[in-house]
């Protein structure tokens, strides 16, 4: 998207994601009990269920943690009940803001993201209100200086469905949500480390936001992610940071 650095907000978001490392295990733990209690705890028929596990292996867990996951899941271990929630608003500007949850505990839940939404300046809105500008896709990031005709032929023949060059010179590999590790492996397997990616809910309309805006959305933004409950927080926000 023409105006905004790409490279940059990468630099951003990782710094951040690095800053939240200790609440990553407890998301991919949840993650993978719901998706062996959805669709069995074998992951070669379980599409959501492998996904789940090679976040939990990018991120160093340790495999009785999967394992143990998948059984309380499947029922061989007690475990907790969880039920997935999603909530939609809207954030500084308009901006658009999903927000995943997986909870033991509806009402407290509701509660809470109301509340972030509501303190920080955003507004909660009705189901459906901000869907439609999202889809359910992988991607994968290269920085600058990458041979991106190599890299593209690669990704092509690895499946990709889309390859994206940035004004900013980094290029974009996007997938199918459950083609993302297969794409990931082929890539790297060709010599091509991405410095980002994840499977995750991408807004197709951005809104840029500058100045006071983004801090005041960078703050609702982090309100969400810190609550117990949630999962993952989507927003249509480019969020352009000194």
């Amino acid at each position: 998207m023409a105006g905004h650095s790409k490279w940059a907000n990468i630099k951003h978001k990782k710094e951040r994601q690095d800053a939240k490392r200790g609440k990553i295990f407890t998301r991919i733990i949840k993650e993978i009990t719901v998706a062996s209690k959805m669709g069995g705890g074998d992951p070669n028929s379980n599409p959501r269920l492998r996904l789940a596990m090679d976040k939990a292996v990018d991120a160093n867990m340790p495999k009785d943690n999967i394992q143990r996951a998948i059984d309380k899941g499947t029922g061989n271990l007690e475990g907790v009940e969880y039920v997935e929630l999603r909530y939609e608003g809207y954030g500084i500007g308009g901006a658009a803001v999903m927000v995943d949850c997986l909870t033991d505990n509806k009402i407290r839940t509701v509660a809470d993201v109301r509340h972030a939404f509501t303190k920080n300046g955003g507004n909660l809105g009705t189901d459906g209100c901000v869907a439609f500008n999202f889809k359910h896709q992988g991607y994968l990031v290269f920085e600058p200086g990458v041979d991106e005709d190599a890299l593209m032929e690669a990704a092509l023949e690895a499946g990709a469905e889309d390859v994206i060059t940035d004004e900013d010179g980094t290029v974009e590999i996007i997938t199918d949500p459950y083609e993302y590790s297969h794409v990931k492996v082929a890539l790297e397997s060709a010599g091509f480390k991405s410095v980002d990616g994840d499977v995750t809910m991408r807004a197709q309309n951005e809104a840029v936001l500058e100045g006071d805006e983004a801090v005041r959305m960078q703050k609702l933004l982090d309100a969400l992610e810190d609550l117990d409950d949630v999962q993952d927080v989507y927003t249509s926000a480019v969020i352009e940071l000194d």
